[in-house]
């Protein structure tokens, strides 16, 4: 009897196995796109603020615009950024904004319906 007893507890551990790892692999897919939506902030924070850098000391908005995009590796296609007005001693104010898109499977569609952004503001020179 001790024996028979032992072998439904193996079969047991299997099924609880088999029914928990779709679960966990879904989370670790969470995980992992929640840290490329993390790293995609930080460099659209990072962007504005070359961008900003720029403005400071030049009056091209094209200028501004390759500074942001040479900040880090962000698909262009998808970063728009805006600067205010520019005059001398005052505030001029980089807005990056970008929008996002999933690669993760499975989880990274159902996160790619938004847009990260950041600004910052410098006094120009």
């Amino acid at each position: 009897m001790a024996g028979r007893r032992g072998r439904s507890q193996a079969g047991q551990s299997t099924v609880e196995f088999a029914v928990m790892l779709p679960v966990l692999v879904l989370a670790v897919l969470v995980v992992v796109q929640g840290g490329l939506v993390v790293r995609d902030q930080l460099l659209v924070q990072h962007a504005a603020r070359e961008g900003a850098r720029t403005a400071a000391v030049s009056d091209s908005v094209a200028e501004v615009r390759d500074a942001a995009g040479r900040a880090g590796p962000l698909n262009p296609d998808r970063m728009t950024v805006t600067r205010s007005a520019r005059q001398q001693g005052r505030p001029v104010r980089v807005t990056v904004r970008y929008r996002f898109r999933g690669v993760v499977p499975v989880v990274g569609p159902l996160m790619s319906r938004f847009t990260l952004s950041a600004s910052v503001t410098m006094r120009a020179e």
